[in-house]
């Protein structure tokens, strides 16, 4: 066998040295260089031209819009991406993600590290056995999948995007969006092992999704799908720095204190990380975080009869708390408040116990995540996030003055 096989790759040695000479004619290219890139008798050949020009060339980055069985998951029922809200969705990926990441990384950033495809699935994709729904994936860190594009809203001049819908658009799409690019990056370049130590002992591979929000935050998490493994923290907890609401980050940092209390200093980092968010109309007493109750949840305890205290609940979540028990509830208001600041600096109480949880924990994975993207990457992770905003602010103006929606020829 030895000899058999060493006499085939000499056999095979020879043919290659003896192949070439000096009287060889070289051109350019063996390859057919005559058919262009895009196929001008297609239906779809201006924005197949569009994207060309503005995600190959750039960023040998290919927009997989048109439906892909193979490329597909077979665990859901899928249906295409709507052709029009592809188009919108691939000018948006350019405005609010590609442009950003190459004004703040360099013009290069995006071509060393960006995903090399994207592919639209225009439904959702839920999974009947956990009742989970799948919101993205990447694959081999160099596809991102995005689902349900044919939820978000379509741009007309009569119908601009409103706050909400931009909300819409980072809940399907941007939150996936950077959550993936964040496995890129420190697959590319690890995060510190510190990271995962934070809230060690707390992660749920198997049934995170049965935690609720409050629970989740009690724990120190951003997000269900972040306790369930720390790399998924990780990301998680850049890609909500960037595309989360003021609504959602003043609700978390609301829960995250509630249970667990907060240890000295920690009061002045929460203003500091609400001044970093760039919390809009903050001190407004309209708005949910300076307008709520807090409630006693009790549980009833089967083998008793009697209901058992539990956990402190805000009342913007007592109905998720109520969805997620499996057992009966009941609660007791405990009090109201008209200011986060009354609540923050005058009832939630000082947690001497040096244990991460809760604020604390949420408060130190951003300050290690926020430093590892600064020192691996020259990123500023909340710089990211106002620049998205502002670009948000201004996508009607975007969508009018520079996109152009193609029909079907």
């Amino acid at each position: 066998m030895k000899k058999i096989l060493y006499f085939f790759l000499a056999a095979s040695m020879g043919v290659v040295m003896t192949s070439c000479s000096n009287d060889d004619d070289f051109t350019s290219t063996i390859f057919d260089t005559t058919t262009g890139a895009v196929d001008t008798t297609s239906a779809t050949a201006p924005f197949d031209q569009w994207l060309y020009d503005n995600f190959v060339v750039p960023y040998n980055t290919e927009i997989q819009y048109k439906f892909n069985l193979p490329a597909s998951s077979m665990d859901y029922q899928l249906t295409p991406a709507d052709y029009k809200k592809s188009q919108l969705l691939s000018h948006f990926i350019k405005y609010l993600f590609y442009d950003v990441y190459n004004k703040y990384g360099g013009d290069d950033f995006m071509k060393k590290y960006g995903p090399r495809m994207f592919h639209y699935i225009g439904s959702a994709a839920y999974a009947p056995s956990t009742g989970t729904e799948t919101l993205g994936y990447a694959s081999a860190g160099v596809k991102i999948t995005l689902i349900n594009v044919n939820n978000m809203k379509y741009w007309t001049p009569e119908s601009p995007y409103t706050d909400a819908d931009m909300d819409q658009l980072n809940k399907d799409q941007f939150h996936v969006m950077h959550h993936e690019f964040s496995h890129i990056l420190h697959q590319t370049k690890s995060y510190p092992v510190a990271f995962g130590q934070v809230t060690s002992g707390t992660y749920q591979p198997r049934d995170w999704q049965k935690r609720d929000s409050i629970e989740t935050h009690m724990l120190g998490y951003l997000t269900h799908y972040g306790s369930s493994a720390t790399y998924e923290d990780f990301v998680e907890t850049l890609s909500c720095t960037i595309t989360d609401t003021d609504y959602r980050w003043m609700t978390t940092i609301i829960e995250a204190c509630l249970n667990g209390g907060v240890k000295t200093g920690d009061k002045e980092a929460v203003y500091e990380l609400i001044d970093s968010l760039g919390i809009r109309n903050f001190d407004d007493p309209n708005m949910v975080w300076n307008k709520f109750s807090i409630y006693k949840e009790s549980a009833l305890n089967e083998q008793t009869g009697e209901y058992d205290s539990t956990r402190l609940v805000p009342g913007f979540h007592l109905d998720e708390a109520r969805s997620k028990s499996e057992v009966s509830l009941k609660f007791e208001k405990v009090k109201d408040f008209t200011s986060f600041r009354d609540y923050l600096d005058k009832w939630v109480q000082l947690d001497k116990e040096d244990k991460a949880a809760g604020i604390n924990a949420i408060l130190k994975k951003i300050s290690i995540a926020q430093k590892w993207h600064k020192e691996k990457w020259g990123l500023d992770l909340f710089q990211l996030r106002k620049e998205v905003r502002e670009r948000q602010d201004k996508v009607n103006d975007y969508v009018k003055n520079n996109v152009t929606i193609y029909d079907l020829k």
